[in-house]
């Protein structure tokens, strides 16, 4: 439920090839999540490499419900979705809603990539931080982006400032920011929200993200929603780890994987 084509600025594979490719490796379900990252500043909307921060919505959801309906059968549906980059920034939010408004997305992913006016994978953001006060701050975003205005069906890659950490050991453990890790797992259990398990952990420590002290206490607080998401930018990776996760989310007690789809959460057993 969590990759990206050519139609985000840093995928590398065509929407057509990723949908050939997940349905050839037996997907009952496959979602395309295309970055809307109007958390970047407006006057710019360019990532740090210069290329534009957002997807041509009026071009990727045209082409995706085009192939939705070519590939669509009783053993392989495409989810045609949208990655919401978290701002607190009303103009952007507002952007946001209008892209609901126009294009009614399949379902949306509500992620945190920018913190203090920067990139969380960019060294921009831990220049004069120290490890607790770099993660304190991210996952205070994260809580803050529970609440955002606009409608979400998964919370994504919580981590993902551990991704790219300078710090000798970058994990980012439940035991160290437990309060604030409740808080969190439990605005997403009272929203009814789905929690991604995201296998593309990069450098973060972590075979995924969360980890398993974070799934094991989002499950002892009554959380059972949960979604995978390769984060896939190509082919090569969509369903990268898959069976790694799912292991872990059994010995943890979980028995499905829950698909959003339109309002709706189908339950697919593990």
């Amino acid at each position: 439920m969590h990759a990206h084509s050519t139609y985000s600025a840093d995928g590398d594979s065509p929407l057509y090839d990723m949908i050939v490719a997940a349905r050839d490796k037996g997907l009952r379900y496959f979602g395309i999540s295309e970055h809307f990252d109007y958390d970047y500043p407006p006057a710019g909307l360019k990532y740090a490499d210069g290329s534009p921060a957002h997807t041509d919505e009026e071009a990727y959801f045209a082409h995706a419900r085009l192939l939705q309906k070519e590939f669509g059968d009783d053993n392989f549906e495409l989810l045609v979705g949208a990655e919401f980059g978290y701002t607190d920034d009303s103009s952007a939010q507002a952007r946001y809603a209008s892209v609901i408004g126009r294009y009614s997305p399949d379902f949306i992913i509500n992620s945190v990539h920018t913190c203090d006016g920067a990139d969380c994978w960019f060294g921009e953001y831990f220049g004069g931080k120290d490890k607790n006060y770099a993660y304190a701050r991210y996952l205070q975003r994260v809580l803050q982006s529970l609440s955002t205005p606009y409608n979400y069906d998964i919370v994504g890659h919580i981590g993902y400032v551990s991704r790219n950490a300078p710090y000798s050991e970058p994990k980012l453990n439940y035991a160290d920011f437990a309060p604030l890790y409740d808080e969190i797992l439990t605005g997403i259990i009272e929203r009814g929200k789905i929690l991604e398990v995201n296998s593309s952990a990069r450098g973060a420590g972590s075979g995924f993200l969360p980890d398993c002290d974070v799934l094991q206490r989002y499950f002892a607080l009554g959380g059972r929603k949960i979604s995978f998401g390769s984060d896939a930018h190509n082919t090569s990776r969509i369903c990268d780890k898959r069976a790694e996760v799912v292991s872990a989310l059994k010995s943890i007690g979980f028995t499905c994987i829950t698909v959003p789809c339109r309002g709706k959460q189908i339950e697919v057993p593990l």
